[in-house]
């Protein structure tokens, strides 16, 4: 199976775009009235609410929340890794918690084939489980990425196979053993690192991403339907929430 044209670059030939998440036209911060809390389901809190949403992401909080924010990331980004320890727990406390806002996480493979595994495999759990994943893999993710380059040589032979060069990565740079540790089966693992329609699917949101709001750095923010300009960390985010009634 050839590698789709949306997945073909070569691992870390995009590595300078990640943390250059925004840029162009995009929503700036203009003050508006503050958003009203709203009540979680009895029994529930919003950050457990949890769904896969059409368009290949996973979406945490009030479905109906007057503030819908997307991420466009990458697992092996270390200003993705960066808003995972700091502005993620600050939202789910403040504004997911309080109904506000939901947020939904879109991969985004910036770096070509090397994001190809991680994906895959961080995917491999249930709607639940899939922020905990996340967020396990971007704060060990120094150490899953130590033998990128070693790694990357081994899978030159096999350029062209999208999902055997998935599997070279998680083998090498020990993701399977990863996700095995945290409750994923290894026959489980190898299945996903072996679904085409994953893989397809990531290949047709990627231009997806790509047609509708150019994302060309990780992480890329959407704030109802917009492109936050100038915002790849917590510090520069926060500031447009707030004006826009967070």
């Amino acid at each position: 199976m050839k590698l789709s044209p949306a997945l073909a670059l070569l691992p870390l030939a995009l590595l300078a775009a990640c943390g250059e998440g925004t840029g162009g036209n995009g929503t700036t911060a203009t003050a508006s009235a503050p958003v009203p809390a709203k009540p979680a389901p009895a029994g529930k809190a919003w950050v457990d609410v949890v769904a896969a949403t059409p368009e290949g992401g996973f979406r945490m909080g009030n479905p109906d929340a007057a503030l819908k924010l997307i991420e466009y990331g990458s697992r092996a980004c270390p200003a993705c890794a960066r808003f995972d320890a700091e502005g993620f727990p600050a939202l789910k406390s403040g504004l997911i918690a309080a109904g506000k806002l939901s947020y939904e996480f879109r991969e985004y493979p910036i770096h070509g084939a090397l994001d190809v595994a991680p994906i895959l495999l961080g995917q491999c759990v249930s709607a639940e489980a899939f922020f905990p994943m996340l967020d396990q893999m971007m704060a060990n993710q120094t150490t899953l990425l130590a033998k990128t380059e070693e790694v990357a040589k081994q899978a030159q032979a096999a350029q062209g196979d999208a999902l055997r060069v998935a599997t070279i990565f998680a083998e090498g740079l020990g993701y399977i053993d990863f996700v095995k540790q945290r409750g994923v089966p290894e026959a489980q693992a190898r299945a996903c690192l072996s679904d085409k329609a994953k893989l397809d699917a990531l290949a047709k949101n990627t231009e997806a991403a790509n047609q509708q709001f150019n994302v060309g750095g990780t992480p890329t923010f959407i704030l109802n339907g917009k492109k936050v300009e100038n915002a790849a960390d917590w510090a520069s985010l926060e500031p447009v929430l707030k004006a826009a009634g967070g």
